[in-house]
């Protein structure tokens, strides 16, 4: 039997090897369209090849991008035949529509090399996903040819020269992430020209020059980050309040994009300045010596020290005799006298001063009084609908966080304590305890709580400096740390959150996560708690269902679990402007159109070869919490036992 090589070198067409296997493949392709249903190998049960081989354009193009790759792991040896794999789904990172390829998508696999300019001849591709590897070179200009480029993720690669203009004109680009490499020169006019552009992060390069004023005009552009380059002269003012400041930090000669970054004021015009007016002869008579000044303030800072210390007598004199009176009246619930001492299981009531009041204890390791908590130096935290809360120093330095509630969305006293005396003996290791509170005589209510030293999870994600980087770790034991202090708030307690925000998930100085303002629902109106519900939906955390219901339930605190979750992956707070949808929808969103992992926070993303299966199991975990019908929802046991099987961060002695 003669081989079809001999058969076909002996015809006088002399046929070559490579359309020999064409031609077989074309054969057996004609015959595989005949079955009902062609299964690309290599894929999922739902994704069907239609059948289209490889044009010779893209195979090529193909062809010579790998010759310029260096690839020692070998990811690239399925791409070793004449191309009629490629699109079968037989060579890895390539996905095709119609016979020309749409998808190269190789992160992650320690590719060098260079990228060929070659690409510009694939001219159906969407999507170019390079990043993670050791690719060196320049970017091909040839990319600025593609009229159906939606997204270029070529960050933490050695790139190197300028962005190609060229780059700006493709019409569908909707992402460009080139950050974490070493590009040089100026952002090109043309990329703030992109209409479809909104996602644009070109941090930690050496990029120099100003910024175009053109992306002040974008409608389009929702993320930006150009920290940690070479920029100089001023952010344009509508860019600068779009966003955040952290997008801009890192370039020391960039000014205007934060209060403590403003921009020197214009040096005034060359020309003639006029000379100051003359003074009168009076004014010049009325002239002091500096013997008459100095003895005009010598005697105005003895009549402030004199003010000062009257003030100071008058203030030690009241309080010890506020002191002595409070002391004689300490009574517990028997009755009987006993000094104002913190610890004890049982609760301690005090009077305060002339005016009266009432201070109950549960417990604590701080001794107070009414008068210590009424003088201690406040500061303001923050404000909520609930109230205002204040970190207060007490006279020995000691700090504890007071909220004073709005006196009018409140129950009246009796129900009030009533309700308060529950939430105060509820313990746990992920619940802010409730220490004490206190009644004052015109109707003031006070809440006393552990003063937690690193704030809230907000401003731990949201508002920190490029220095500071939150490791995956981390963020999974505050997401684990929240899931067991609401599991044990439904399970155990019975009461149902219902404004869990990032605001409200507090960090001790191990970082470990505590849920405050539990149960203060019980503590309001109805109708307070109506617009405390209407409050978390501007936030962002809001269960869709709550529009209808206006009243939460477990379900609903699952959802705002999830956005929380969410929260903790991509490092966006939830009342960002994303094309005005809310973070759940332009998560699923960017999931569905198989760009999964632009969701994650680029911090997270630089480890993501050893954590990607943890990341991509917590977001699932995550849309799964945020589904739009509180049915499909998980209950707050399979959240834990999910993300303890994902990462088991805490083992249950710690709990």
């Amino acid at each position: 039997m003669v081989s079809s090589k001999c058969f076909f070198h002996n015809n006088p067409f002399h046929v070559s090897d490579k359309k020999i296997e064409r031609l077989k493949l074309f054969f057996c392709l004609w015959i595989l369209m005949l079955l009902p249903t062609c299964v690309k190998p290599g894929l999922g049960e739902n994704d069907h090849w239609d059948g289209v081989v490889v044009t010779e354009s893209d195979f090529l193009a193909l062809e010579a991008f790998k010759q310029e790759l260096v690839d020692p792991k070998g990811f690239l040896r399925s791409w070793n035949d004449s191309g009629y794999g490629a699109c079968s789904g037989g060579w890895i990172g390539i996905k095709c529509s119609m016979g020309q390829v749409i998808v190269i998508q190789l992160p992650w696999k320690g590719l060098s090399g260079q990228i060929s300019d070659r690409i510009g001849q694939l001219q159906e591709l969407r999507k170019l996903s390079l990043h993670d590897n050791l690719i060196s070179g320049s970017i091909p200009s040839s990319l600025g040819l593609l009229p159906n480029l939606r997204g270029v993720q070529l960050f933490n690669n050695k790139l190197s020269g300028s962005i190609p203009p060229s780059l700006g004109y493709c019409p569908l680009l909707q992402s460009l992430d080139l950050s974490n490499n070493l590009l040089t020169g100026t952002i090109p006019d043309s990329i703030a020209s992109s209409t479809r552009l909104y996602w644009l992060n070109l941090s930690f390069n050496s990029f120099s020059g100003s910024i175009p004023a053109k992306l002040t005009h974008s409608d389009s552009l929702t993320i930006l980050d150009f920290q940690h380059n070479n920029l100089s002269g001023s952010v344009p003012t509508l860019l600068a309040n779009k966003f955040n400041s952290s997008s801009f930090v890192g370039n020391i000669r960039l000014c205007g994009y934060s209060l403590s970054t403003r921009c020197p004021s214009p040096a005034p015009s060359f020309g003639v300045i006029a000379s100051p007016p003359k003074l009168s002869q009076q004014h010049h008579h009325m002239k002091l010596s500096t013997k008459d000044i100095i003895l005009i303030a010598a005697g105005a800072l003895l009549i402030v020290l004199v003010t000062l210390c009257c003030v100071l007598l008058i203030c030690l004199i009241r309080k010890r005799a506020t002191s002595k009176a409070a002391n004689d009246r300490v009574v517990t619930r028997t009755g009987k006298g006993v000094p104002p001492v913190v610890g004890g299981v049982g609760e301690v009531e005090e009077g305060s001063g002339e005016g009266g009041g009432k201070l109950v204890h549960f417990d604590g390791p701080m001794a107070f009084t009414a008068d210590d908590l009424l003088c201690a130096t406040a500061e303001i935290m923050g404000k909520s609908t609930y109230g205002t809360v204040y970190k207060a120093t007490l006279e020995d330095g000691s700090e504890v966080a007071v909220k004073r509630l709005r006196e009018k969305i409140t129950k009246n006293e009796r129900e009030f304590e009533s309700e308060v005396c529950v939430l105060g003996k509820i313990r746990h290791p992920n619940l802010l305890a409730l220490r004490a509170y206190y009644l004052g005589p015109k109707g003031e209510k006070l809440l006393v709580f552990d003063y937690m030293h690193k704030g809230n999870l907000a401003s731990f994600l949201h508002v920190r400096g490029p220095e500071t980087v939150i490791d995956w770790p981390t963020r999974m034991r505050i997401a684990q740390g929240v899931a067991n202090g609401l599991f044990y708030l439904h399970s155990q307690e019975n009461i149902i959150h219902g404004h869990l925000t990032s605001n409200n998930v507090l960090l001790d100085e191990n970082t470990n996560a505590k849920i405050a303002d539990f149960g203060l629902s019980r503590l309001m109106t109805t109708a307070a708690n109506s617009n405390i519900i209407a409050t978390a939906g501007a936030l962002g955390y809001r269960a869709p269902e709550l529009l209808k219901l206006k009243k939460a339930t477990n379900k609903s605190d699952i959802y705002s679990l999830g956005i929380i979750l969410l929260e903790l992956l991509t490092g966006k707070s939830p009342n960002e402007s994303m094309n005005d949808v809310d973070l759940a929808q332009w998560v699923a969103s960017i999931v569905k159109e198989e760009w999964t992992n632009e969701v994650f926070d680029v911090e997270l993303m630089r480890d993501a070869s050893t954590i990607g299966d943890e990341l991509l199991n917590t977001l699932k975990l995550a849309l799964h919490c945020v589904d739009p019908s509180p049915s499909a929802r998980p209950d707050i046991q399979q959240v834990l036992q999910q993300l303890q099987e994902i990462r088991p961060v805490l083992s249950s002695e710690d709990y």
